[in-house]
């Protein structure tokens, strides 16, 4: 047996008796089950992904049914998930793949990459899970297990180290049980070979290990360069009608929170003041502020204050400001909007009242 068959080998018997099946996307595997847990999967742990999975095959059962969903519905259901331009791009793909596709899925790699939010591993996980094709993957997990088993050198996000985890990956598929094998080599990276304290006497493929043989498991796959995080100050314009409403304003669907509802955005204090009052007739001495809260981007840390200001329910505006329109609306707080909102901007309207 060659040492290619042996790693394959090694990993589907432990697969057959360690092996996950309790997943929601593992039963009924349809190219659109499988996708969409590839996508929620991406950076994010499977215990969170799980119950927003089911909340979103409940509301889209099929392709179809996502791609005639309105945007609001489908960032609603994604609020608290993080990575809103996933959201988006599985949209715009399931549009594409009705529009072009005839509703069915892309049968080949390269179609399926062309889609928007598709890359080489989440086509081939869509082309062996769901499909019977032969295609290598490398999520997370399988980076683990590969830079592992052979020592691979650097972060991944390195295009050399990048292109040598692929080869491995590529060599490693079988042409037998791919579907197996590559649930097979997720299921390990995410039970056995766990980024910290893996479980290494429970591995199948401890004996050839390289980074168990050297007692330096953790030291791969190797660490992205870390930067300081810049930090950016931004205040939001809250505008609260009498009645108990919010004004919120749909954002560019570029960018961070792109296509999700927010109070406008200003740079400094005094903007939002100015804000409210060009935009609602609330003067800056009526304007008052709100508990500062925090969240961290992949690249920056936001620190935002609410900036607050009461306005009766017929209170005049700017005429060039439109309400209730696309971009710029009056919501009800009770309950919290059912659009798509940052998690931030969720617990800022849930606890408005404690500070309007």
């Amino acid at each position: 047996m060659t040492a290619q068959h042996a790693f394959a080998d090694a990993l589907l018997h432990w697969f057959d008796q360690h092996g996950r099946s309790h997943l929601p996307w593992q039963h009924n595997r349809t190219p659109y089950r499988v996708w969409v847990s590839e996508i929620m999967l991406q950076q994010t742990q499977v215990t969170t992904v799980i119950p927003f999975y089911e909340r979103f095959m409940a509301a889209f059962p099929t392709v179809q049914d996502l791609a005639v969903a309105p945007e609001d519905t489908v960032l609603h259901l994604w609020t608290g998930l993080g990575y809103y331009a996933r959201a988006r791009n599985l949209h715009r793909s399931a549009k594409t793949i009705c529009a072009d596709h005839d509703g069915r899925f892309p049968e080949n790699l390269d179609d399926l990459v062309s889609l928007p939010g598709i890359g080489r591993s989440t086509a081939g996980a869509i082309l062996c899970l769901a499909m019977g094709g032969r295609a290598p993957i490398l999520d997370g997990n399988v980076k683990r297990v590969l830079a592992r088993y052979y020592a691979v050198e650097g972060w991944p996000g390195q295009r050399t180290v990048s292109d040598q985890l692929w080869a491995l990956a590529e060599h490693h598929t079988p042409h037998q049980r791919v579907a197996d094998y590559t649930q097979a080599v997720m299921d390990l990276g995410a039970t056995c070979c766990k980024r910290t304290q893996p479980t290494c006497p429970t591995c199948p493929l401890q004996a050839n290990c390289s980074a168990l043989a050297t007692q330096n498991q953790t030291a791969f796959p190797g660490r992205k360069p870390q930067k300081p995080k810049p930090s950016r100050q931004r205040w939001f314009a809250v505008a609260i009608r009498s009645s108990g409403e919010v004004l919120l304003q749909k954002r560019a669907a570029n960018g961070i929170w792109g296509g999700l509802w927010a109070p406008p955005e200003l740079s400094d204090e005094r903007s939002a003041k100015e804000w409210l009052h060009h935009n609602v007739g609330v003067s800056a001495a009526e304007c008052y502020l709100g508990t500062p809260f925090h969240h961290v981007f992949t690249h920056f840390k936001l620190e935002a204050t609410p900036v607050y200001g009461r306005c009766a329910e017929n209170q005049t505006h700017s005429p060039s400001v439109k309400f209730d329109d696309n971009d710029l609306r009056w919501f009800g707080l009770d309950p919290v909007p059912s659009v798509g909102l940052p998690a931030p901007i969720v617990r800022l309207l849930k606890t408005l009242g404690n500070d309007a």
